[in-house]
């Protein structure tokens, strides 16, 4: 099975920056994934980040534009998520998705459409 696995969470004071990792295996072409970013906020609802399709056609979360920054490696089976200028409000699990093909990159986003999780990261920003 796919097995996504996310690593880069911390604590950090606001206006620092992050980067995550998420890594995705156990498929036999990992190059060729639809994988995406979320964060869960204690007491909200998760929020898509951003979702990169095997074509690598992005889609970015409306309200989230400009600060996060995807990038996926050569190989293709590792997606890294930048975030600048660290709010308290982004505090949050943010979590990892890959499946073999999303019905878009922004509908992937927007709903969720992942077989396969991470466990999360847990990120915390201080004032």
């Amino acid at each position: 099975p796919l097995v996504v696995v996310e690593s880069g969470g911390g604590s950090v004071q606001a206006g620092g920056s992050l980067r995550l990792s998420c890594a995705a295996s156990g498929y036999s072409d990992a190059k060729n994934l639809c994988m995406g970013w979320f964060r869960q906020a204690p007491g909200k609802a998760r929020e898509g980040i951003v979702v990169m399709d095997i074509d690598d056609t992005t889609e970015y979360g409306d309200s989230l534009k400009g600060r996060f920054t995807v990038s996926r490696n050569p190989a293709k089976n590792t997606l890294n998520l930048t975030i600048l200028s660290l709010q308290p409000e982004d505090t949050a699990v943010y979590y990892c998705a890959a499946d073999t093909s999303c019905p878009s990159a922004k509908w992937a986003m927007q709903l969720g459409t992942f077989n396969f999780w991470g466990q999360g990261t847990q990120v915390t920003v201080s004032s």
